[in-house]
């Protein structure tokens, strides 16, 4: 057998077991499917009965909303046109009563003339769909019409509102009487009203009626359903009128009817359902008119009512049993499939759990899974590798007790076994455990163990050995520079931090060390020069150090140390001293004979500071007040060093508002032709009048704008206007402009120069630039490019202080140069020091062979004059001629000489 198989393979009857449990839950699945079929069917069948009772009963209730609205609209119209109509009465009876009709007597003898019937007929012209109005005497006799003249004899009375009015009672002013027309003939809805006296008496009546046809003609234009009944009846329960048209109804009462008795009891306003006098069912709607003592009724069939339900029934029923085959169809095609899965998944059982035992015996972690009682249920290969156990032992069965005491024979486990067994089996042990353990090998294993809820518990384990290595380079690199193994920034601050909270810290010393030179090793020997460099400089200062300094590298060539438990400043300048001899002895580096040099900033704390912010400010201000002492050399921090620096920004902060207000002014130094004393260029001279300080020298300003950037906007204003101003000189003469090695670098400088050229109108040949040999240092190649591009705009180019570099002769066979300037320490000396003389020769002799113009600054003196000229210069400049003057005062001066010229 396998080692795999021993370890994860499963006994025969609990594969048995596993395939009956299978089985069973096939069995109770079908049954599931079945029960849930017959339950979906039955939800089916009653959902579909409910939603028919449903849908019935909103069919019924539109019908009965629809009638209701029918009703309202009917009640409304016909209560407008009878209002109209009462208007008219009122109108007429008005008239009448106007004409100061006071009798009875006079009423009849006025009412009966044909005037009157005249007046009748015209005022109801506008009512064409209103029967016409009858006039009748105190007694009761017709004494004209609107409708016919001369009027018949018809006396009223025997009619109800007659004998109503003449009771002596108090009445309404008007009184609705349905009745039988003894004009027409025809069953009519009459409106009567009695005609008073000055004094209240009767002296007459009038009375309209309204025709059952007017109602049914207006009805039969709403279109409505065919079986839809519209009834007009008067609160007496006469029916006044029928729609569709019944003259068998009209005139009929329905006070005794029981359904009558209940609208009159609901104020004549209600909807519902009824039966109807056939027995048939029927829905309804009743609405009163306002004004009158009239009903509107709307009814309609039950059935007429249901018709769209039942076609709506009908296919929701066909739904119904379509859905109820589909369900039976699909629940017969599922059991027969999973009929069929079920042999294949018996098939794949198998194949499954040799997958399993695969998987279990190739993953990386090491598996062990234990019942409740302790026994081993899986083991993995991995877990039989990683701790050498016989696979005879780690079976299925096994006790956790037997698996340990067999590692600790084999050298694998170390400890107590009961201790450790107990600690997996106490059931108390619930929480998810996570630890390291270590092996007797050197191993680290991560164990995370999980219990169950039957009461076993799984363990895994993983080989995190190499993972925790790597934490810890990690972690390493994070606080130690990779290049020099040297504590980094952060951790240098970390340690410098918890000196300073140390309650009873001794002084200690924060040394910043920047080495000298190193860039200049770095471009010229490469980066793999330049980096042992720095291992062999780090190596140096280790040994340099006290056995309890930190010393650690900062970043690029920059490195700190504390030096501990000082107690003067001769410890310190011990520790410095032996830095410098370390750094400056030579040594081998990748077959460079090599030797370093330092500038260093000392700060010390207490005495300069109590927070790490502030003493690195002082160490950091020292080291550069070393610089500014010339290098390779050191300073410890003085307040002075702060003032200077916050003088500095102070300064540079001024340079902007100068720059934003227009505080620069150009001053110019004329260049003088030696042979014929013809001024033949002037040089631009920046100067800043501070409105404190007053005029500042450019050597104090122009460092804090190069290091700052500002040189850039104040170079490019020094070209625009130098060259405005040039362009209004003489043809003849020049405009010389320094340009900073800053401005140098910038890869737009011959597109500014074209710029400021344009702007100003001057010829690029009257624009001569000056540049030093730092900008040549920094980089030969972009140089020649940049004054390629100038030159090819035609602008000239001047090398100036020729002579204070190592390497100008150099410079002046590879770079075009139109003219030399030398150096005014060369001029100061060459009539004392035949040196100077020589050196000016020579560089004369070289200019000249390359059709150069040679300049000798700072002539101060007529012998100085002469002794250049002698040695073959070309011009001169210095005070001998004139000192730096403003724009006005050089154009003065260049008009003077024209005219000299001109003599």
């Amino acid at each position: 057998m396998s080692v795999g198989s021993t370890c994860s393979a499963m006994p025969e009857n609990r594969w048995l077991s596993i395939k009956g449990v299978l089985r069973a839950t096939r069995m109770g699945a079908i049954q599931w499917l079945v029960l849930s079929a017959a339950l979906l069917v039955l939800a089916i069948t009653l959902g579909t009965g409910y939603l028919a009772l449903q849908f019935r009963e909103r069919a019924l209730e539109m019908s009965e909303r629809e009638l209701n609205n029918t009703a309202l609209l009917l009640s409304r119209h016909f209560d407008q046109q009878l209002s109209d109509l009462q208007h008219v009465h009122d109108d007429i009876v008005s008239y009448l009563q106007a004409g100061q009709v006071d009798t009875a007597d006079q009423f009849e003898k006025t009412m009966s003339l044909l005037s009157a019937h005249e007046m009748l007929r015209t005022r109801l012209a506008a009512l064409p769909h209103v029967g016409g109005l009858n006039v009748f005497n105190a007694k009761g006799w017709l004494i004209n019409s609107s409708e016919m003249w001369p009027v018949p004899d018809i006396n009223i009375a025997d009619r109800r509102y007659y004998q109503e009015f003449t009771s002596g009672r108090p009445t309404s002013p008007v009184i609705v009487e349905p009745a039988m027309s003894k004009v027409t003939g025809n069953w009519t809805t009459i409106f009567a009203r009695r005609i008073t006296g000055r004094n209240g008496e009767i002296i007459g009546f009038a009375s309209r009626g309204v025709e059952p046809s007017h109602f049914e003609d207006f009805v039969a234009s709403l279109a409505l359903n065919g079986d839809t009944v519209i009834s007009m009846i008067h609160r007496d329960g006469t029916i006044i009128a029928r729609y569709p048209q019944d003259a068998s109804v009209v005139g009929r009462n329905v006070i005794d009817q029981p359904l009558f008795r209940k609208v009159l009891s609901l104020g004549g306003n209600t909807s519902g359902r009824f039966a109807g006098t056939s027995g048939e069912e029927n829905v309804g709607a009743v609405r009163s008119l306002s004004h009158f003592p009239i009903l509107i009724l709307a009814t309609t069939r039950t059935s007429t009512a249901l018709e769209d339900w039942r076609a709506q029934t009908k296919l929701q029923f066909c739904a119904a049993v379509l859905a109820v085959l589909i369900v039976v169809v699909t629940i017969f095609l599922i059991v027969r499939q999973l009929q069929r899965q079920h042999e294949a998944a018996r098939r794949r059982l198998s194949e499954k759990s040799q997958h399993l035992d695969t998987a279990i015996n190739t993953m990386t972690q090491g598996l062990l899974l234990f019942d409740a009682s302790g026994r081993l249920v899986i083991c993995n290969q991995q877990y039989i590798e990683m701790f050498g156990i016989s696979p005879e032992i780690a079976r299925p069965g096994c006790h956790l007790r037997e698996l340990i005491l067999h590692r600790q024979a084999t050298g694998s486990f170390v400890g107590d076994v009961d201790d450790y067994c107990a600690r997996f089996t106490s059931p108390d042990n619930a929480e998810v455990q996570d630890m390291v353990i270590a092996t007797p090998d050197g191993r680290n294993i991560r164990l995370i163990y999980k219990r169950s809820p039957d009461g076993g518990w799984a363990t895994t384990l993983e080989d995190v050995t190499e993972g925790r290595r790597a934490q810890a380079r990690i972690e390493y690199l994070a606080h130690y520079d990779a290049l020099t193994n040297l504590p980094n920034r952060m951790l240098f601050q970390r340690h410098a931090e918890g000196l300073l909270l140390e309650p009873a810290a001794r002084e200690f010393a924060i040394l910043y060390i920047d080495i000298d030179e190193f860039k200049r090793i770095n471009d010229t020997l490469g980066h793999l020069v330049g980096d042992e460099f720095l291992r062999s400089v780090a190596e140096k200062l280790r040994r340099s150090v006290g056995p309890n300094d930190f010393i650690a590298r900062l970043g690029g060539d920059e490195f700190a140390i504390v030096q501990h438990d000082i107690a003067s400043d001769d410890d310190v300048n011990g520790l410095v001293a032996r830095i410098y001899q370390s750094l400056r002895a030579a040594f081998d580096c990748h077959g460079h004979r090599l030797s370093g040099d330092a500038s260093i900033g000392i700060a010390i704390a207490p005495r300069h500071g109590a927070d790490l912010f502030g003493l690195l400010k002082c160490a950091d201000l020292a080291m550069y007040a070393a610089k500014a002492a010339g290098r390779r050399t050191y300073r410890f921090f003085d307040p002075a060093m702060e003032a200077q620096a916050n003088l500095r920004r102070e300064l540079e902060a001024d340079l902007r508002t100068a720059l934003a207000e227009g505080g620069f002014e150009l001053h110019y130094q004329p260049l003088v032709d030696l042979r014929s004393d013809e001024v033949t260029g002037c040089e631009a001279l920046l100067r800043w009048r501070h409105p404190v300080r007053g005029m500042i020298s450019p050597a104090e300003f122009v460092p804090v704008a190069e290091e700052t950037g500002l040189i850039e906007d104040i170079g490019q204003w020094v070209l625009r206007t130098a060259c405005i101003e040039a362009a209004a000189w003489p043809a003849h003469v020049r405009v010389a402009v320094n340009v900073s090695p800053v401005q140098f670098k910038s890869e737009t400088l011959s597109l500014k120069v074209a710029s400021a050229l344009a702007e100003s109108g001057l010829d690029a040949r009257r624009l001569e630039l000056e540049i030093t040999e730092a900008v040549l240092i920094a980089d030969d190649d972009a140089a020649l490019v940049t004054l390629g591009q100038l030159r090819a705009l035609g602008v000239h180019i001047a090398l100036d202080d020729f002579g204070t570099g190592y390497s100008s002769l150099q410079y002046l066979q590879r770079f075009p140069f139109d003219k030399i300037k030398i150096d005014r320490s060369f001029v100061k000396e060459v009539t004392r020091n035949s040196g100077s003389a020589s050196i000016i020769r020579a560089v004369v002799s070289i200019a000249a062979d390359r059709n150069m113009i040679t300049t000798a600054e700072g002539v101060e003196t007529d012998q100085q004059r002469d002794t250049v000229q002698m040695l073959g210069c070309t011009q001169m400049q210095g005070y001998l001629f004139s000192r730096p003057v403003p724009a006005p005062d050089l154009r003065t001066l260049l008009a003077a000489d024209s005219v000299e010229d001109a003599a």
